[in-house]
């Protein structure tokens, strides 16, 4: 539990701070299934961590973790993120 908490806290402290990016992909997804980059700060900030939907990525040598919450509209969304400097976010799903 303890390290989910930190997954969880280090995800609000690089929204809060403004340090994250996003991938081409995920811009592309959010485009596609109609989610704006608000929906995706308020699950990064306000979700919980989906430990079992989480991957290492072998070609780039990390962790990528599930994040899933509800934006203020409802949506059920699932964002993948991954930590590098920043915190990446990789892709946006609507479920």
């Amino acid at each position: 539990m303890k390290a989910e908490a930190n997954i969880l806290q280090k995800v609000k402290e690089h929204v809060r701070k403004g340090t994250y990016i996003l991938l081409k992909h995920a811009i592309e997804r959010q485009e596609e299934r109609g989610v704006n980059l608000p929906d995706v700060l308020r699950v990064l900030e306000h979700g919980r961590h989906e430990k079992s939907k989480d991957s290492f990525d072998v070609k780039n040598q990390c962790w990528k973790h599930a994040i899933r919450g509800k934006t203020i509209n409802g949506l059920d969304l699932r964002i993948i993120i991954a930590f590098e400097r920043e915190m990446v976010i990789i892709t946006v799903i609507r479920l």
